[in-house]
């Protein structure tokens, strides 16, 4: 029916992350049919609860020829008559990636994209989901997640597990100091082999990741003053609407990208087209996930890399505002940057050097 594996990790999601209550409803959507274990034991583990499964499973290719088709009508109608009525009646979201392609939504135009993000996903998800619900987002294992990840099967399997059943309270006691300093600081400087920039935190709100909004977690994340980036910035391998790009690299003038290049410029500057918002950053933040040590082409588990971080484009967080709007929220990760906080170095590479700090190294997290 389900794995011990997939019990385990759907009970840490529904009474750690979502803090599921009794009588609570909770949407579990499936995307992709590959999690099809996973979601049998939200499911049962939510009744278990006494609380209500709303269930959605959705096939990728369906989903796909849907974005290429819906116009402006087609998706409000979406919106207003089922799914954004259905989700103001959640109090928890659980929403699982399954697909076994991650490049499914490549061919589909900027057009239809911006389209489905303003009538569909901005009102349903970042406005009424991600305000309103405990939810948490996460990816599922497979064959094809393995190969991104360069891993057999069973190794990455086993690896998945460990990254996301990692003991989260342990990592947000190790983040505190971590964010203390951060709540002192103006200046952040990022300096690193084809990167070296710079940008105002000063009096920015800073939120700990630890297992409340995703599984696997480890991220300690703000926004930059808007205005105030500067500089030049090289990032990992990633994919972004289902289009990948091996490297991206950016040059930013106060707070807006001015150039830019990347193995697939093309699909760069559709990107950065997208609106005003697409050329400015909505959001920096430390991964510190001691399991996570390479990218494998999936933001969820690239964002917590430790030793890395991400400074994105797009749209900010209303938990942690910087005023930049945006149809786009592209977390692209800089692994391995020396990272000063007003002048002083508190992380080499991808080590942090500062006795306060190195509780946030992978030998002391990973000491049992």
């Amino acid at each position: 029916m389900y794995s011990n594996e997939d019990r385990q990790l759907a009970k840490k999601i529904l009474e750690f992350s979502c803090e599921l209550e009794k009588g609570q409803n909770v949407m579990l959507q499936l995307v992709g049919l590959n999690g099809i274990g996973l979601l049998r034991a939200l499911v049962e583990y939510a009744r278990e609860m006494d609380a209500n499964p709303y269930v959605q499973i959705e096939d990728t290719e369906i989903r796909r020829m849907l974005v290429e088709t819906g116009d402006k009508e087609f998706w409000k109608g979406q919106t207003e008559n089922d799914q954004l009525p259905l989700m103001k009646k959640m109090d928890a979201f659980v929403g699982i990636r399954a697909a076994l392609n991650i490049y499914e939504q490549a061919d589909v135009s900027k057009e239809a994209n911006k389209i489905y993000a303003d009538h569909f996903v901005d009102p349903v998800h970042y406005k009424e989901r991600v305000n309103n619900t405990n939810w948490v987002v996460l990816r599922y294992p497979s064959e094809a997640f393995a190969m991104n990840a360069k891993m057999p099967t069973q190794r990455f399997r086993e690896f998945y597990y460990k990254a996301c059943l990692l003991d989260y309270t342990e990592l947000a006691d190790a983040m505190k100091p971590l964010q203390a300093r951060l709540e002192e600081t103006d200046m952040i400087r990022l300096e690193g082999e084809g990167t070296d920039i710079e940008f105002l935190v000063k009096d920015q709100t800073w939120v700990p990741c630890f297992g409340k909004r995703n599984i696997p977690d480890g991220e300690l994340f703000s926004s930059p003053i808007l205005s105030s980036v500067n500089g030049h910035i090289t990032y990992a391998p990633s994919v972004y609407q289902g289009k990948p790009f091996e490297y991206v690299k950016l040059e930013v003038r106060d707070g807006v990208v001015i150039d830019s290049d990347s193995s697939n410029n093309e699909a760069l500057e559709e990107i950065l087209d997208t609106d005003a918002g697409a050329r400015q950053f909505g959001e920096f933040s430390f991964g510190l996930n001691p399991i996570i040590d390479e990218p494998m082409y999936d933001i969820l588990f690239d964002e917590k890399i430790y030793g890395s971080n991400h400074l994105t484009l797009g749209n900010d967080y209303e938990i942690a505002p910087n005023g930049n709007e945006s149809n786009i929220h592209w977390d692209l990760v800089c692994i391995g940057a020396d990272v000063y906080l007003d002048g002083e170095k508190i992380r080499e590479g991808r080590k942090f050097i500062t006795d306060d700090l190195e509780g946030l190294n992978p030998e002391n997290l990973l000491n049992d």
